[in-house]
């Protein structure tokens, strides 16, 4: 069988493209087939997220996983978190979520992992199978073909989730959840049927072509119903999650945002009352005050490169028990070091039961410092910008750990490569507004100065 495959669907960390032109059917069945055959795997568990071209995507994997010997395990339409744990619980040689996550409607994609959930990669298989199908090195069908069969893991899903906080603590919040039409519509309800939460649902009808947002709540757009939502209900708090449901934001009270930072120190602090003097893993680009809290609090900060197969690996090497990102991703060793949005806000719920107070109150003294989001320019020359920026600011602290990053007394700035874009990353922090604006504003006329282009964040 010949499959014409489009090479750019494979990107750093999944498989993306816009269905049918870029990503389809004949697709899906072949990277099927060389995902078992890549893995050597005999069991292996599928889902999809709601978007509409899911189901045709999920059976034509399941069907090139099961021609090449593997018995295949279909859960239906699930969270991308949801998928991770199946993967881990029920001891899975691998996994494929069918999802875009946050993208617009007219596309789909794949995540995939390996036993115990483990993110697989470019680095770690995905260039693998790119090849060999680009090469028309399709493996040969097995002699046994497997067998395809289907379960609900909602209620185990979710009792695995409320396993990391004392449903007890949990007071009974009235919150705002936006699903943004999206998979937490489907999860939501098996978590919380068990808390004495009250949710006020968003957009909790599934639905992939995203009739009210898009589901990306990184974006301060996309949270604006939410915010509406929490006034109007007198909410405790509002959750925001994206398409495929692994990555989560707050809003307190008052409608104010909350990055994933804080929600990485709220994590952090709560998990450090139950595992003291923890690891806890923080990217680079989250703020200053998240390793600064970890360390007070008697944990042991981690700094880290940001990506899901990154942090993933390093927490494994390093035995961390919880990891966050500034993207609204955050990781837990009993969870297979997977991401899930859903226990990171349960593990928030829990810290603001016991604080007593409005969220607002307990964030405050969290949340001291000003930053300036994404920014995203278009470049030419990557390399040669970074080292523009490095010389001009040459007197400040300097390291390379990923991109670039300035550092002075009192405000810092990462600026790095994208993997898949000719596009420099622009994060800035201050320990006030001002500060945070004017070196911003002072980078990007450097940037600029130089043929650049500046893009929407994102």
């Amino acid at each position: 069988m010949q499959t014409q495959v489009e090479p750019a669907i494979f990107k750093s960390y999944d498989v993306r493209g816009i269905y049918p032109s870029e990503l389809h059917d004949d697709t899906a069945y072949v990277i099927g087939r060389c995902f078992a055959a890549l893995l050597g795997a005999r069991r292996i568990v599928v889902g999809r997220d709601m978007r509409p071209s899911g189901k045709q995507l999920s059976e034509a994997f399941a069907q090139g996983a099961c021609e090449a010997g593997a018995d295949v395990l279909d859960i239906g339409m699930v969270s991308t978190d949801a998928l991770y744990f199946a993967v881990g619980k029920y001891e899975f040689d691998g996994g494929v979520m069918i999802t875009a996550s946050h993208n617009p409607a007219q596309y789909n994609g794949m995540k995939f992992t390996r036993s115990q959930a483990q993110a697989i990669s470019l680095d770690s298989g995905l260039a693998t199978i790119r090849d060999r199908l680009l090469a028309g090195d399709l493996p040969p069908k097995a002699v046994s073909h497997g067998t395809i069969t289907h379960r609900n893991i909602l209620e185990d899903f979710a009792q695995h989730c409320l396993s990391f906080v004392d449903r007890g603590k949990i007071k009974p919040f009235r919150i705002a959840i936006d699903a943004g039409n999206g998979m937490a519509g489907e999860t939501v309800p098996y978590v919380f049927k068990d808390l004495p939460c009250e949710v006020v649902p968003l957009y909790f009808e599934l639905d992939g072509s995203f009739p009210n947002h898009p589901a990306s709540p990184i974006e301060p757009e996309n949270m604006v119903d939410l915010q509406a939502n929490v006034i109007k209900h007198r909410c405790d708090l509002g959750a925001a999650f994206d398409g495929d449901a692994d990555r989560m934001f707050i809003v307190d009270e008052k409608a104010n945002l909350i990055d994933g930072s804080t929600v990485t120190a709220l994590v952090a602090l709560n998990t450090l009352k139950t595992h003291p003097g923890a690891r806890i893993l923080y990217n680079l680009i989250c703020s200053a005050s998240v390793p600064e809290l970890i360390a007070k609090a008697g944990g042991v900060p981690i700094r880290s490169k940001v990506g899901h197969s990154i942090i993933k690996a390093e927490m494994r090497a390093k035995d961390v028990v919880f990891g966050g990102e500034h993207s609204g991703h955050f990781y837990f060793r009993d969870n297979w070091y997977a991401d899930s949005g859903m226990i990171a806000l349960l593990q928030c719920l829990e810290l603001f039961s016991e604080a007593d107070k409005p969220v607002s109150e307990v964030i405050a003294p969290i949340d001291t410092r000003c930053r300036s989001g994404e920014i995203n320019s278009e470049v030419a020359n990557a390399p040669g910008m970074l080292r523009t920026i490095a010389d001009f600011y040459r007197e400040a602290q300097i390291d390379r750990l990923d991109g670039l990053t300035i550092s002075y007394p009192q405000w810092w700035m990462n600026i790095r490569p994208s993997n898949t874009e000719p596009l420099l990353r622009l994060n800035v922090e201050g320990d006030t507004k001002e500060l945070m604006e004017q070196h911003r504003d002072e980078v990007l006329a450097l940037i600029r100065t130089n043929e650049t282009t500046e893009c929407p964040p994102g």
